[in-house]
């Protein structure tokens, strides 16, 4: 399953995300957690130090290899160099999955670990003062979601992305890439307005979208989010003293987080999970190809030198039956 945690900056989206991501791994299930933030804290959030975060490899910097390895022998893909953000896979392509052992992993992502198991963490990289007035963050995240492209998972395997905040997802197709996502919300006018932008533009998408409010002190907060969100909020989550333990360093075992915490985590799963069976690889995929034939019309084939049209296989669908090429 494909889950994305997106929200303002400073709604909690991140503290959300790696208590889901450890109460994944608490009951064993593989995961790959991803940082797609500008503001790169996920680490942090899963118990690394700061020379430990620091020293993560950035997905951005190892772009060649990633397009190189992805790209396989599609033969519609003249090279790696001419592979954009949006490429599909086709015939030929190699395809990642959750549980495998692949180059691109071995580059990219680091093992954390958890109570109760250890999952694969991959970062984004930060954006630094060497970026400024040369490049925009979408060219890091542009890794992951050539990366969401080719991914294969299942029913019982996770990849937990955290988002960059606010809207920015929408200036790709990255925001369709996922079987659910979870809008972290807090009770404030601020707060929902994520929310009504994402609702807006994932509408014509077939995005699942819940609604989890955060810092919920009372029944006059819950009452505001079920006024501004109606039916798409989910669950709510107060305050936690585990958590501020945690964001001290000293995070307790995660068998001791509140129980009105613990159930919230498992509704997040449960509505996850249920996605699973409204699954349509047909869709998938044509959204995939709407989004690359955008970006290559709008900048991409300027930008290669390429027709990228071409690189459009038509009979190919993504879906967990498909085998990777050589």
């Amino acid at each position: 399953m494909k889950i994305a945690f997106v929200g303002k900056g400073g709604s909690g989206k991140t503290t959300l995300s790696s208590l889901f991501i450890r109460h994944l791994a608490a009951d064993g299930a593989p995961v790959v957690a991803v940082d797609a933030d500008i503001n790169q804290h996920l680490g942090a959030a899963l118990g690394l130090d700061e020379a430990e975060a620091a020293a993560l490899p950035a997905m951005g910097e190892n772009l060649p290899l990633i397009k190189d390895y992805l790209r396989g022998g599609n033969p519609r893909i003249a090279s790696a160099e001419t592979m954009i953000k949006t490429t599909p896979p086709g015939e030929g392509s190699r395809l990642l999955r959750v549980r495998e052992d692949n180059p691109v992993y071995d580059a990219c992502a680091r093992p954390v670990g958890l109570d109760g198991g250890t999952v694969r963490l991959m970062v984004t990289g930060p954006f630094t003062d060497a970026d400024l007035g040369v490049a925009c963050y979408h060219s890091k995240t542009g890794a992951v979601e050539l990366c969401l492209n080719h991914l294969v998972d299942g029913p019982d395997e996770y990849v937990v992305v955290d988002m960059t905040a606010g809207s920015d997802s929408f200036a790709s197709g990255m925001f369709t890439r996922f079987d659910m996502t979870f809008l972290v919300a807090e009770p404030t006018r601020k707060g929902v307005s994520v929310y009504r932008q994402y609702k807006e533009y994932a509408r014509d998408f077939g995005v699942a979208l819940k609604v989890v409010g955060n810092k919920v002190q009372g029944p006059d907060d819950l009452d505001f989010l079920r006024a501004e969100v109606g039916d798409d909020l989910l669950v709510t989550v107060g305050h936690s003293d585990w958590v501020r333990a945690m964001e001290k360093g000293r995070p307790p075992r995660f068998d001791r987080l509140e129980e009105s915490n613990r159930l919230a985590l498992r509704t997040l799963r449960a509505a996850a999970d249920a996605t699973y069976g409204l699954r349509d690889p047909e869709r998938y995929t044509r959204q995939m190809v709407h989004f690359h034939l955008k970006n290559a019309q709008s900048w991409g084939n300027e930008r290669t030198g390429a027709d990228l049209a071409a690189q459009v296989d038509p009979g190919f669908v993504l879906g967990e039956s498909v085998t990777a090429g050589a």
